[in-house]
């Protein structure tokens, strides 16, 4: 087995920095020591295989994005992402685990969507990837599958108050599995949304001709969220159960999240990074000589970009100063403008909802240390060990310490990153939703489970290096 120095760096952790080498054997860190010392008496750089020089640059643990959709079916088509090239976007970017979305569809067993997800995962990634499961049809059989979930490593769940007539659950019905939930320990995960009356107002707007992509927003109005937020909490207080509402998007969702943690629920949120960082306005001001105003279609996503005049961006950094929201994931579900997005010429309610984000959200969220809206230890513990936690990973992800997997990225806090379709692109998709960003700092080096998977912008990975993980209960909870 390799063994790795990885020498000069500042490891940076959740709760603090230290000038330190990190020590590799195979696939495990074994130790953590102060620069230039010894190992058991032994002169570590002169005994190991490679040493990797990270003077003047952070050494963190790799990112875990808890929320991807690859190969998701979705509005008559599929994200444009497969495992394959999806993971291996994410190695680029800094990401070295994924727990994307096994799918139940209406009528379907859940046993039955678990194992289709596994055949087009089942090695094909290139870094670590898990499960949650979607409950899209909830009745005695679904309920009684559920409680069988942990024993597949599969410790959450996702539901939907939007998508009616393809995921939506009422509120027996999410009722229901969060007793389950309570029972089994497991997290149920929300998408809050009120997609009844969100189906009613998409409706009279295409009546009334407005069917750009902008109009998209307008339906998704920020009072749905925060209605069906308010909604899914009051059921999570009935029943016991703990809560992770997915995607938060609107400032007033978070302030039912923070309402309902400050009475002590256990009640978590999580918000990606166009939620940081895009806006309603430019979506609305977006336009091209090859698709005019339907330009927009590029950032349609659910829940839908914000208002900046409204202050939403503003307060979702606010929320994740103060732990109000917990974690940043991307939501991860690329679709193609042509023959994809393009679905929605005329009415906007065909465009696939999705943004291509993996390859981009450890940088993004960098550029908010360098912006000063979180701190340097803050950015770990949002992309990587809050995740862990959250999600059953810590100890083995998520942190650099011994007996932890060696999972390390090496950033570069003086280089640069260009972000762009014909830049740093690497994900299957027609074009880049972060056309134009600039981030100061760069991917430098990533170590998956002590393999360097991409070093240099060069990927030296390969297909099925990534292992299933089999996920314990929450970490985080109270």
């Amino acid at each position: 087995m390799t063994t790795t120095l990885i020498s000069g760096g500042t490891v940076v952790g959740a709760t603090g920095r230290a000038h330190a080498d990190v020590v590799v054997d195979g696939e495990t860190i074994v130790a953590v020591l102060q620069p230039g010392s010894a190992l058991l008496g032994t002169d570590v750089a002169a005994s190991v295989d490679r040493v990797i020089d990270a003077t003047g640059k952070y050494v963190i643990p790799g990112g875990i994005d808890a929320h991807t959709h690859m190969e998701l079916p979705f509005g008559g088509t599929e994200a444009s992402d497969t495992f394959e090239s999806g993971t291996r976007a994410a190695a680029h970017g800094g990401t070295t685990s994924i727990i994307d979305f096994a799918v139940q569809t209406y009528g379907q067993r859940i046993e039955d969507g678990l194992a289709a997800w596994h055949e087009r995962a089942d090695g094909n990634c290139a870094i670590d990837y898990g499960f949650h499961q979607i409950v899209g049809d909830v009745n005695e059989a679904s309920l009684e599958a559920m409680k069988r979930l942990p024993d597949e490593g599969i410790t959450s769940f996702k539901m939907f108050m939007a998508y009616p007539g393809v995921f939506y659950s009422d509120d027996a019905q999410i009722l229901k599995a969060m007793q389950v939930s309570r029972d089994t320990g497991m997290l149920t995960m929300m998408h809050a949304e009120n997609g009844p009356a969100i189906d009613v107002l998409a409706q009279q707007l295409v009546e009334q001709g407005k069917t750009d992509p902008y109009y998209h927003g307008v339906a998704r109005a920020w009072e749905m969220e925060e209605e069906a937020t308010h909604r899914a909490i009051m059921l999570a207080k009935l029943t016991g159960a703990p809560l992770y509402v997915v995607h938060v998007s609107a400032k007033q969702a978070v302030e039912q999240l923070a309402w309902a943690r400050d009475k002590g629920q256990n009640v978590y949120g999580e918000t990606c990074p166009q939620y940081l960082y895009l806006s309603l306005e430019d979506q609305l001001g977006a336009k091209s000589d090859e698709w005019g105003a339907f330009e927009g279609a590029k950032w349609v996503c659910s829940p839908p970009l914000r208002s900046r005049a409204e202050g939403h961006q503003e307060s979702i950094w606010q929320a994740l100063r103060t732990n109000d929201l917990q974690m940043v994931s991307t939501d991860h579900c690329p679709f193609c403008m042509k023959d994809q997005k393009e679905l929605g010429l005329g009415d906007f309610r065909k465009i696939p909802n999705g943004i291509g984000s993996i390859e981009h959200r450890m940088d993004l969220m960098y550029q908010g240390v360098v912006t000063g809206e979180i701190t340097l230890e803050r950015w770990v513990e949002l992309t990587s060990t809050t995740p862990a936690r959250m999600f059953g990973l810590y100890g083995k992800k998520g942190v650099i310490q011994p007996g932890a997997d060696a999972d390390i990225v090496v950033y570069d806090p003086e280089g640069h990153t260009s972000i762009g379709y014909e830049k740093t692109h690497h994900m299957n998709i027609d074009h880049s939703a972060w056309e134009g960003y600039e981030i100061d700092g760069h991917v430098d080096t990533v170590m998956s489970r002590g393999k360097v998977v991409v070093e240099n912008d060069t990927y030296l990975g390969a297909k099925g290096d990534g292992r299933y993980l089999r996920r314990g209960l929450s970490q985080y909870l109270i």
